[in-house]
């Protein structure tokens, strides 16, 4: 077992030392790497935000439950119930005279409302279910109406409807763009290995005379694909939060004029990760098909 890691140990520092050999050419693959993953990972995050934002918009993907006008304390208590015990997502209940005094609020409408002979509006509950597909929020749709007292019930589904046909293409189009980057990813590592192979021919030949094996030759280049993917990811990720902050102000700003506080998020420790871990097993594969094609001509 200790051969064994000590094996891997001077792999893992002979790729170090490939790496730190040419600091401008590594540099460089690391800069090119990092924009690969950079354009679909701030897609995806972009998409993640926009959903958040939606969620969090006054009146977007809500449901507005309107009582009838006979319903009583009894009534309201009962739907309170149900909504507590289905665990459908938030939810607040507007009285009809809460209801009336922000109707009056609005501009131009004061001088209406004081012409009225009584309150024409209903009590209703306003719920923001925790479900974002609209097959679900249909259901809860038609599941309100069936409740007692309930006059009318509002979505507006369509819009609904094409919002997430629109999140779904935006997903489809950043899943697109990651293959394509992540051929790109591996092709970077591939030619990289073979010009390390191609720089270090001779000792590999001379590691060949004296009995090294496949697996002794290909570890450190192995490992030279891993660590170059790992360090593209975290350049990836640097270059989305360094980006994301200088987004921030801007967008939170725009929402408070619509009426809304949002913060936009960044990665966190676990997009970190995963960005790193995607960029090793990339640049491991790129590095094991160039290993497996160009050191045949040494055997």
């Amino acid at each position: 077992m200790s051969v064994w890691l000590a094996q891997h140990w001077a792999a893992i520092r002979d790729a170090c030392r490939r790496l730190a050999t040419a600091p401008l050419n590594s540099l460089l693959s690391l800069l090119v790497i990092g924009i690969a993953l950079t354009l679909p990972a701030a897609g995806w995050l972009l998409l993640d935000n926009l959903r958040a934002l939606t969620g969090d918009a006054p009146g977007v993907q809500q449901i507005s439950v309107f009582l009838s006008p006979e319903a009583g304390k009894r009534e309201i208590a009962e739907i309170e119930h149900r909504l507590q015990a289905g665990k459908i997502g938030r939810w607040r209940f507007v009285a009809r005279e809460e209801a009336l005094k922000r109707l009056q609020a609005a501009e131009g409408m004061a001088d209406i409302v004081a012409s009225l002979p009584r309150n024409p509006l209903p009590d209703a509950f306003v719920v923001t279910p925790s479900a974002s597909q609209p097959a679900e929020l249909e259901r809860l749709a038609e599941t309100f109406s069936s409740w007692p007292k309930v006059a009318h019930v509002q979505l507006d589904s369509a819009w609904v409807k094409r919002f997430d046909a629109l999140l779904r293409l935006g997903r489809l189009i950043v899943i697109l763009l990651g293959v394509l980057f992540a051929a790109a990813l591996v092709t970077i590592t591939f030619n990289t290995i073979r010009l390390q192979i191609l720089a270090h021919a001779a000792e590999i030949e001379v590691a060949r005379l004296i009995g090294a094996t496949d697996a002794y030759i290909q570890r450190p280049l192995h490992y030279f694909g891993m660590l170059q993917g790992a360090l593209g990811g975290l350049c990836a990720a640097l270059l989305v939060a360094v980006g994301f902050h200088l987004l921030a102000p801007l967008v939170a700003e725009l929402t408070q004029l619509y009426g809304t506080n949002f913060t936009l998020r960044g990665l966190g420790a676990g997009h970190v990760a995963f960005l790193a871990t995607i960029g090793a097993a990339l640049g491991w594969l790129g590095a094991w098909i160039s290993a497996l094609m160009h050191l045949r001509r040494f055997a």
